[in-house]
């Protein structure tokens, strides 16, 4: 057996024991074969149907679209630290959507999609603004210019959050509660107004695989591969900042897992982006379900945010990762 088909069997393993784990443990205890007895108890099949499911899918689409998104960045810029988090794009679809709540803005013709929408466009304005304002910096796109370019405008964005935060009547707890990154007491209709979103995004990223594999090689020599290159990064930061957005319109800014997943990813399973995007996909999903279960018991009754728990992982690996990258610079 090649080791991509370990890879696959592990990974899809993981996420299937991930999945059962999120539906089956809290505060009630619920065994899986609720899912397909209909003779149980009609309070376990209430919670398992109505809350727990939906929660868990949630936080597989939040975790896979952020994952793949972080592993196209990465990619494309050719730099391990990339990720929607680190570069600022998640404050900026997070700027669109507290907006969209802000000003209770409703396009008729978009119904429940007007928050992911706005949160879509606040992700890929600061994506090409944070690129923009870093190549007028240094040419060379550094990784360190990149980074610092993020940091500064998700600093700034952030401030423009504290002022709606603090100008927001009524309308505070919920905005504080979404910012800090969450997936309870999503329902359904959550679901229904990311998949479009995750699916379209995704394809993009997954048809840019191939192209994601030779600009490993620089540009210049991708474009003697055939390669369009401007079209390409085009499709590929529109399709990291649809998912992005999407994400974070429904369950708030939930930081480094676009980070962790595609590096971790990589290590154990090698960087050809053909198999690199799908794996992340699904290790995005399996490692926020964990993070969301653990988010909701360790503490029971009371539940932390699940931004706090992947931020615990996340800014360790991060530290990890900038440190080994600087001592590979040095040497």
């Amino acid at each position: 057996m090649s080791k991509t088909s370990v890879a696959y069997i592990v990974s899809a393993t993981t996420l299937v024991v991930a999945v059962w784990l999120g539906v089956s443990i809290g505060s009630v205890q619920i065994p899986i074969s609720t899912l397909w007895n209909a003779g149980t108890d009609a309070t376990a099949t209430n919670i398992l149907w109505k809350i727990r499911m939906p929660r868990v899918i949630l936080a597989g689409l939040v975790g896979a679209s952020l994952a793949i998104a972080g592993a196209a960045f990465q990619g494309l810029l050719k730099n391990p630290l990339a990720d929607p988090y680190t570069l600022g794009v998640s404050s900026g679809a997070s700027v669109g959507a507290v907006m969209t709540l802000f000003f209770s803005i409703s396009i008729p013709m978009f119904g429940i999609y007007t928050l992911p929408l706005f949160s879509m466009i606040g992700a890929a304005l600061t994506m090409f603004l944070v690129l923009g304002f870093a190549r007028l910096v240094d040419r060379a796109l550094k990784m360190e210019t990149i980074i610092l370019t993020g940091i500064i405008f998700g600093s700034f964005l952030g401030s423009v959050l504290s002022l709606m935060i603090a100008l927001t009547g009524e309308e505070l707890r919920q905005i504080i509660g979404w910012l800090l990154g969450s997936v309870s007491m999503r329902g359904w209709n959550y679901i229904t107004m990311i998949l479009p979103f995750v699916v379209i995004g995704s394809i993009m990223l997954w048809l840019s695989r191939r192209e994601l594999n030779a600009m490993l090689f620089g540009e210049e020599r991708a474009h003697h591969l055939g390669v369009n290159v401007k079209r390409r990064k085009w499709m590929i930061l529109i399709g990291g900042s649809i998912l992005t957005g999407s994400a974070v319109a429904v369950s708030g800014t939930i930081g480094f897992v676009g980070l962790v997943v595609p590096h971790m990813t990589r290590l154990l399973w090698g960087a050809d982006h053909r198999h690199l995007l799908t794996l992340s996909f699904l290790n995005g999903a399996s490692l926020l379900i964990i993070c969301d279960l653990i988010a909701r018991t360790i503490i029971a009754p009371t539940e932390l945010p699940v931004g706090v728990i992947t931020a615990f992982i996340g800014a360790p690996v991060f530290a990890l990762i900038f440190y080994k990258q600087r001592r590979k610079g040095a040497m």
